[in-house]
């Protein structure tokens, strides 16, 4: 299989994969680049995967005159800027030590360890610059189907990083099929787990939230989220019923998605603090939060649409 289009054509991503290879090193276009061109999704993040150690990174990045960043050289990535854009460039690794929130890595040779060390099948998957996909963990039949499956166990996946509960009612709700629930031994791993999220920080956690919140309609996975008892160990007292009606409501009158407004409609106990939401987003929440028992004209005379 081979993909094409504007992102991976791009001069700039062309230039720096091979400048990689013309030394010597692999070249892989990896993640949620490719998962999005293979789901037909909008394309923003270019990141690369290399074979080549972050010291040699750095230098064909300088000889070939291009700027070089150490943005997170302990864990195997150099950003290199490539006509005034920054991309990721990461050497292959795998996981020799975890905790639930940070992971010990040694760099490997191979494009399989490197795909191992992932979350789930759709984010395993590369492609090199004429846009040859590479499978290495069969991941293929998950993208075709919308499917959000672990990387082999799944609790297992989520003790390494409890980031990863979250993450799979996101990706859930951002890329699976809207009718299909989740996998089951994905959501069984979540619900048992879930006192994991404890050591999570709240700006980790919160970040995640309002991504989620953001999907184009995110009321069938809260709901799952609050019977597996997730919802609750994020934001106490949180209730699904009233998103969907919100969602409804927002396609009815063709308002953008806002993850304020969903999270307003969530409720729960003091969710500025349990999501660590900016100042920006904490007055938007607290305005909506005093709308009940204003009139529909007086709201929308103060507040808009």
């Amino acid at each position: 299989m081979k993909l094409s289009g504007a992102w991976i054509e791009d001069p700039a991503v062309q230039d720096l994969c091979q400048m990689l290879e013309n030394g010597g090193h692999r070249a892989l276009l990896v993640g949620g680049c490719v998962r999005n061109a293979l789901m037909g999704e909008p394309v923003s993040d270019i990141d690369i995967s290399t074979d080549a150690r972050p010291d040699r990174v750095h230098e064909l990045a300088e000889r070939s005159g291009r700027k070089a960043i150490p943005t997170g050289i302990d864990h195997g990535t150099v950003t290199v800027v490539e006509a005034g854009r920054g991309f990721e460039v990461t050497t292959f690794r795998k996981d020799v030590e975890t905790d639930g929130r940070h992971a010990v890595v040694v760099f490997a040779d191979d494009v399989e360890s490197d795909a191992l060390r992932r979350d789930f099948t759709v984010n395993a998957l590369y492609t090199i610059r004429n846009g040859t996909v590479i499978d290495p963990l069969n991941g293929l039949p998950d993208v075709k189907a919308r499917r959000i499956r672990f990387i082999g166990d799944a609790s297992q996946r989520i003790k390494e990083d409890y980031l990863r509960i979250l993450r799979f009612f996101r990706f859930q709700a951002c890329y699976a099929k809207p009718d299909d629930g989740p996998a089951a031994d994905g959501l069984a791993a979540c619900a048992a787990l879930a006192d994991g999220l404890r050591s999570l920080s709240r700006e980790r956690i919160g970040a995640e939230m309002m991504k989620l919140l953001s999907a184009s309609d995110p009321a069938p996975v809260s709901a799952t989220m609050q019977k597996a008892g997730i919802l609750n160990h994020v934001l106490p007292g949180a209730e699904s019923a009233l998103l969907g009606p919100l969602v409804h409501c927002e396609v009815a009158l063709g308002l953008a998605a806002d993850p304020v407004r969903r999270l307003a409609a969530l409720g729960g106990e003091e969710p500025e603090a349990a999501l660590r939401l900016s100042r920006k987003d904490a007055h938007a929440l607290a305005v909506l939060k005093s709308a009940p028992g204003e009139s529909a004209q007086a709201l929308g005379y103060r507040h808009g649409e």
